[in-house]
């Protein structure tokens, strides 16, 4: 059971970090962009009122030959002069890049730090990164869902952590934890505590 474990954490944490970390990194830069930081003002502006809204948006990014590679959304995105910060309800991101598996994190809200170094999705918040091509002697690499109801990214850091429930569920089994710590450069996930689950042998593709 140890080493199942150990197989599926290894398997976890190449689930495609480096597509939610990239993703959220586009959704603050995108989102930066479309945001001018206004003359200060004695008007009453610096009180924690929205100066900024943009409803509807969505966002696509093309690659060379004009396919969709990652798609950006919300229903709402609100920017607060006093502290530069951005909050977006129904944030979507949508990785499809060639030749690696589908990827999307959806979550009622999310919040951009106001030096936009950090990033939180708050509610409902679900990852899933679809099952990735197989090669011979391996068995099915995926989906894999993971759901909590925080998450707290810094994207340069390439770091994201919850302490908050989350559950991961994927081919063999699932697995729920109080608390996570993914760090990407350093390719480690921790689970910190109260983990439990179960896991199924799964038979290699003949």
């Amino acid at each position: 059971m140890a080493r199942e474990v150990r197989s599926w954490l290894d398997r976890a944490t190449a689930w495609s970090p480096v597509l939610l970390l990239g993703g959220l990194a586009a959704l603050t830069y995108w989102l930066d962009s479309q945001v001018q930081v206004p003359v200060p003002r004695h008007d009453g502006s610096a009180r924690h009122d929205p100066d900024l809204f943009v409803q509807g948006f969505r966002a696509v990014t093309l690659d060379a030959q004009g396919r969709p590679i990652q798609a950006i959304a919300g229903t709402l995105a609100r920017h607060f002069g006093d502290d530069q910060t951005t909050e977006v309800t129904d944030p979507m991101l949508a990785q499809t890049e060639a030749g690696k598996p589908a990827f999307r994190v959806t979550a009622a809200r999310g919040k951009l730090s106001g030096d936009r170094k950090e990033v939180t999705f708050t509610g409902n918040v679900r990852a899933v990164r679809e099952a990735g091509p197989t090669t011979p002697g391996q068995s099915p690499a995926g989906p894999v869902i993971v759901t909590t109801e925080y998450l707290h990214v810094i994207p340069d850091l390439e770091i994201a952590r919850t302490d908050k429930p989350v559950t991961i569920e994927e081919p063999r089994g699932i697995i729920h934890s109080v608390g996570l710590d993914l760090d990407n450069k350093a390719k480690t996930l921790k689970l910190r505590s109260s983990v439990r689950g179960t896991l199924q042998p799964q038979a290699l593709p003949k």
